[in-house]
């Protein structure tokens, strides 16, 4: 290995170290209670090298955010372009992934859902937006096989923004219902109601033979 790969792998590991404690940290303690001096303890690194690395505790939260959509757009983005795939057997593949993500990948499941799910916003303008279209990637691509089932006949002309933010509004809301499964929803198989919402969800678009 040159010089220039070990240089290139030893700052991955420094990031690595740095997210893996900010990502501890959220979970244990809450961000308000967060500092990049805290970090630097957790991940055994010294401040100047957290600065060197990110601006702010909340470009560590960013990078840690940006990184699980970008998992997820990518295993979204593989169903997508699937040519002899219907448009609705793509939505349901897709949803499939998204429940599959938050088991597989349930570290980035967790930092995404954090902030999306608190009523708190967490960062100024600018970094939201940023870390908004990062995971507005993930929309377009449903809105884009919207567009495909009109076109082709597969969909009776449904209204692919409005449809795309029902559809990934009633997926990442059903996955919360997980949360119960041992108390209120005890007696519910939660994937065969998930199975279930979706199904209904496509049929709803699905252009009927008349």
């Amino acid at each position: 290995m040159g010089v220039k790969e070990r240089k290139k792998m030893e700052k991955q590991m420094r990031r690595s170290q740095i997210l893996d404690a900010a990502r501890h940290l959220l979970f244990s303690e809450g961000i308000d209670h967060i500092s990049i001096s805290r970090i630097s303890k957790a991940s055994q690194l010294g401040v100047g090298t957290i600065y060197f690395y990110y601006k702010s505790k909340e470009d560590i939260f960013i990078a840690l955010q940006e990184e699980g959509l970008d998992v997820l757009f990518s295993i979204i983005h593989q169903i997508h372009i699937q040519k002899k795939m219907a448009p609705d057997r793509k939505l349901i593949q897709i949803a499939d992934a998204y429940y599959a993500f938050t088991r597989d990948h349930q570290a980035y499941f967790n930092i995404i859902n954090y902030f999306l799910s608190s009523p708190k916003i967490f960062f100024n303008e600018a970094q939201k937006q940023h870390v908004d279209m990062a995971g507005s990637r993930i929309l377009q691509v449903i809105q884009e096989i919207i567009h495909q089932g009109n076109a082709s006949g597969c969909f009776a002309k449904a209204d692919p923004k409005k449809f795309s933010i029902m559809f990934w509004g009633t997926l990442h809301g059903l996955i919360q219902f997980k949360k119960l499964e041992h108390t209120t929803l005890q007696n519910e198989n939660i994937r065969q109601v998930y199975d279930y919402s979706v199904n209904k969800l496509v049929e709803i678009i699905q252009k009927k033979g008349e």
